[in-house]
């Protein structure tokens, strides 16, 4: 595998933003980890692991663990996994701090809409960076966990373009990773933000002790109402049957990794 040139930025340091920085770093790119609580950056690069959110699995040594907000937004290569109620104020700060001079893309690994808005993350983007930086979206039925660990995953990356899809797909493709692309950012996001609700769901009919087959069902039927629902909103169909809709689905409705589907569980017993 060959690296690619200059760093590549992760801003976010929960589970989810040092899972995709382990797996930047396995993909032989010098990663910074930037995040933006007191002394977390240090506590990291003193533990060479992020004891706060995703305990016990060491740092990749190419990961370094930085506060720098301006030091992240200047590498060759961004990645957010802010969440979501944070994504505009992070965009609005790294608009400052982008080079002008050259085309930058910008991936998001956050699923979910804006709290206050109930936009899409592409909208919101849209309208803060309006034509500063490329956008693009990481997502796919992917516990935080086990990509960090490096367990054989799958992953879909969305942008406008086959091209800029390509590009950014490039960033994630490891040995045990496998990276497929489109060009329905719309679908891509709306697969992974409404499938929580089916997540509750199935907890609910499992915490009640409903069994497998009532779960298979609210499986099925849920697809069906988040493919509508997801057309309606601008996604694609097909878009739905794949990684990030079905996949999705079928990973938080039945795994108790999943905290919407332990929320159910919980809400049901």
């Amino acid at each position: 595998m060959t690296a690619l040139p200059g760093p590549t930025a992760v801003i976010g340091a929960g589970s989810w933003g040092t899972a995709l920085a382990l797996l930047l770093a396995r993909c032989q790119q010098d990663t910074l980890l930037w995040s933006g609580e007191p002394g977390h950056a240090q506590a990291m690069a003193k533990s060479q692991s992020n004891e706060a959110y995703l305990p016990g699995i060491p740092l990749e040594p190419r990961i370094t663990p930085s506060d720098n907000f301006e030091e992240a937004a200047n590498a060759n290569r961004l990645v957010l996994a802010v969440p979501s109620h944070a994504f505009r104020a992070v965009l609005t700060q790294l608009k400052e701090h982008l080079p002008r001079d050259k085309r930058c893309y910008i991936c998001w690994g956050t699923k979910g809409f804006e709290p206050d808005s109930s936009l899409l993350l592409s909208d919101v983007f849209e309208q803060v960076m309006e034509e500063t930086a490329v956008p693009a979206v990481v997502s796919g039925p992917s516990f935080a966990g086990e990509v960090a660990r490096g367990l054989p995953s799958a992953l879909t990356v969305a942008a406008a373009n086959d091209e800029d899809a390509s590009a950014v797909a490039s960033w994630f493709r490891d040995a045990r990773t496998r990276v497929y692309t489109s060009t329905d950012l719309r679908g891509v996001q709306l697969g992974g933000a409404i499938k929580n609700v089916m997540a509750i769901a199935a907890g609910i009919s499992d915490g009640l002790g409903f069994g497998a087959n009532a779960r298979a069902a609210l499986i099925t039927r849920g697809l069906t109402e988040l493919a509508r629902l997801g057309e309606a909103l601008g996604g694609r169909p097909e878009t739905f049957m794949g990684l990030t809709g079905l996949g999705d689905l079928i990973l938080t409705c039945t795994d108790d990794q999943s905290r919407n589907r332990r929320v159910g569980l919980a809400i049901g017993r």
